[in-house]
């Protein structure tokens, strides 16, 4: 006992003999990190962007209300299209910028200058970055028009211009045919390992996902720039998601706080039910996934049925159809990018004229099978026979109409994707309900924080996009 008192009285020297500065020292947070690994950082970043594009709180993204899938019970401000009362765009915009990009910008940084790192290991690292970086703007983009890009993430400058939205995504394909020639590259090694929550460092996985995100923009800027589409389109189409395992996503845990935020948002609150502008649809193509998208009402005159609630209106929780106990699993994954959308977009390409492999019945028939089949859990011969029904049939004369409406059912549990999609194709022929605020939010107005805090900056932003209003148009939605 006395050895351990008297180690104890020379470890206490010890230690404090080596504090000769109490504020550098004494006032040091123990549980405050000082060296943050950037594998962490991107594991954050991935949560955090699946999070935002995944969640239906409030407070974040409301898009499931935006593109008809979702109505309200009780609180149906969403659904009338309400942005400001809890600043909806500003949490949007900051989870982006702040949980995001800055935490890919510091991991990048943080890698470049580690002069350890394996050459090749240290391009794979970035370029997986590169590719994350590059999802997140597109959001950003897709959301808001013209947003600050090239003077953002700077701490020594809080008022960074607003770049132009065709100027952005035009330097955005520079930078993932970068990646995508790093990957190409540097594909012999672990990638990011442990740390990347979609893949586990397979490289492979990665260049198959940068090819079909290059796939995805070069379809976005197709009416606007057909010509930049149809080579970008043509480049990317033979390296893309060949069947669902390559999907790009987040699997979630059984348990909150990694659960998935579906899950966690509707335990807690009983107000989002079916909308009858989507479950009508559902219902009258005699849809399988019907019953994996929702599960009928519990009570009252619709007891047993698929009955949505009134688009834009107050409802009866109990009354109507809700999400389903599959939308509520706590570990269902969270989708960046998925081989269903990927033959959609094929199909596009091909009914576009792009030089493309596969016919565009065989990229729509596989892109339906596979929601039917891989994503909701149905059948081959429940996916053949709803592909035989007229309304679901590729019309080639009106591609549009069938693409379109086919995206917006299995685009379900997608938000964002989901309401970019319909500004896009224009199908379904959406309407905004008699209490709305406004039309259907075509894009979100920039938050007040810019306004209040980056005047200059905003003021000529909104006047370059033609004002900073809902219904003016990103450059890729061509009118």
């Amino acid at each position: 006992m006395k050895k351990i008192f008297l180690y104890s009285l020379a470890s206490l020297f010890l230690a404090t003999s080596c504090v000769n500065d109490l504020d550098d020292d004494y006032n040091l947070d123990p549980k405050r990190a000082t060296d943050v690994p950037p594998g962490t950082l991107v594991s954050n970043a991935q949560f955090n962007l699946t999070n935002v594009i995944t969640t239906p709180d409030y407070n974040t993204n409301v898009f499931r209300y935006y593109v008809q899938h979702w109505a309200a019970a009780q609180y149906p401000d969403e659904s009338q299209y309400n942005i400001n009362t809890r600043e909806i765009n500003r949490f949007f915009w900051t989870i982006l910028y702040r949980d995001v990009l800055s935490d890919l910008r510091e991991a990048k940084t943080l890698i470049t200058a580690n002069n350890v790192l394996a050459p090749d290991l240290k391009a794979s690292q970035l370029a997986c970055i590169e590719v994350l970086e590059v999802y997140a703007w597109t959001v950003l983009v897709n959301t808001y028009g013209d947003i600050p890009y090239s003077q953002a993430l700077d701490i020594n400058n809080v008022q960074p211009v607003f770049d132009d939205d065709v100027a952005i995504y035009n330097d955005l394909f520079t930078r993932l045919d970068a990646a995508i020639n790093s990957l190409s590259q540097n594909s012999d090694n672990a990638g990011l390992g442990n740390a990347d929550l979609f893949y586990g460092g397979d490289l492979e996985k990665w260049l198959k996902f940068a090819n079909s995100l290059k796939l995805r923009m070069g379809i976005t800027i197709a009416d606007a720039n057909p010509t930049k589409a149809r080579t970008i389109v043509e480049e990317a189409a033979p390296n893309v998601f060949t069947s669902s395992d390559d999907d790009a996503e987040l699997p979630y845990t059984p348990n909150v706080p990694t659960a998935n935020p579906v899950y966690d948002e509707l335990r807690q609150r009983d107000d989002n039910v079916a909308a009858n502008t989507f479950i009508d649809v559902l219902v009258d193509w005699q849809d399988p996934r019907l019953d994996e998208f929702f599960r009928p009402a519990p009570e009252g005159e619709n007891e047993g049925e698929f009955v949505g609630g009134v688009y834009g209106d107050l409802n009866n929780y109990v009354d109507v159809a809700q999400p389903s106990d599959l939308v509520r699993e706590p570990d269902a994954p969270g989708i960046l990018l998925s081989y269903t959308e990927v033959e959609f977009l094929l199909a596009e390409a091909a009914l576009r004229g792009f030089n493309v492999p596969g016919n565009p019945e065989e990229h729509y028939t596989a892109a339906i099978t596979s929601s039917i089949v891989n994503d909701w859990g149905g059948t081959q011969a429940e996916a053949s026979a709803y592909l035989q029904q007229p309304e679901v049939m590729l019309n080639t004369t009106n591609w549009r109409q069938s693409i379109g409406m086919q995206k917006w059912i299995a685009l379900y549990n997608q938000p964002v994707e989901g309401w970019k999609e319909w500004r896009r194709l224009d199908y379904p022929q959406l309407v905004a309900p008699p209490l709305a605020q406004s039309e259907i939010p075509l894009r979100f107005p920039y938050p007040a924080t810019e306004q209040n805090l980056n005047n200059a900056n905003y003021t000529a932003a909104a006047a370059a996009i033609g004002g900073d209003v809902v219904t003016t148009r990103v450059f890729w939605d061509v009118d």
